[in-house]
């Protein structure tokens, strides 16, 4: 059957020209697990202190390709202070290649800072989840990141930045702790 004949007789339909969001690829960019005290670290009896760090990089590929990469690194450790001793990491650089067309500037950002890392996240999660299992530790399940709060504060952050004349608003790597 012929486009004339499924759009009624009328011309063929016309291709959609207003924003495009599409995720084109996703990969495990980096990843690293690491448990300098095994396996002594099995005998320990003493409460763990997770500490989360996040960040972002975006990079422009094209005119309407982006790298985003989403780094999470995840350190478990025990004690205080100079008596701290770490119990595991793992770091994870999850991305993927993103097409974004027909976006205003500052749409554009807003969604390479939120919606980009909300698709990447729960890949992330996963794999930290079963990397910490493949090291012999009880399964741990990361708890949903807000990006939208987050993408926000590092707005509200720059914003304050440039008022007080640093003006430096080209960064496009977003860190924040949980």
């Amino acid at each position: 059957m012929s486009e004339q004949a499924l759009n009624g007789g009328a011309e063929p339909a016309q291709q959609s020209t207003g924003p495009q969001f599409s995720v084109e690829k996703i990969y495990v960019k980096d990843v690293s697990f690491e448990s300098p005290k095994a396996p002594l670290v099995f005998n320990e009896q003493t409460q763990p202190q997770i500490n989360m760090n996040l960040n972002q990089r975006v990079q422009r590929l094209g005119e309407n390709a982006f790298e985003v990469v989403l780094g999470v690194t995840l350190t478990c450790s025990t004690g205080e202070g100079e008596a701290a001793s770490t119990v595991y990491v793992v770091e994870v650089q999850q991305a993927g290649v993103f097409g974004l067309a027909g976006f205003e500037p500052n749409v554009l950002d807003a969604l390479l800072g939120t919606q980009c890392p909300n698709v990447l996240y729960p890949y992330a999660r996963q794999l930290i989840g079963d990397l910490i299992q493949a090291g012999g530790f009880a399964p741990f399940l990361l708890q949903p990141i807000n990006f939208d709060a987050l993408y926000a504060e590092g707005v509200r952050q720059r914003q304050a930045q440039a008022a007080a004349g640093n003006g430096d608003l080209a960064s496009s790597e977003t860190a924040g702790n949980a």
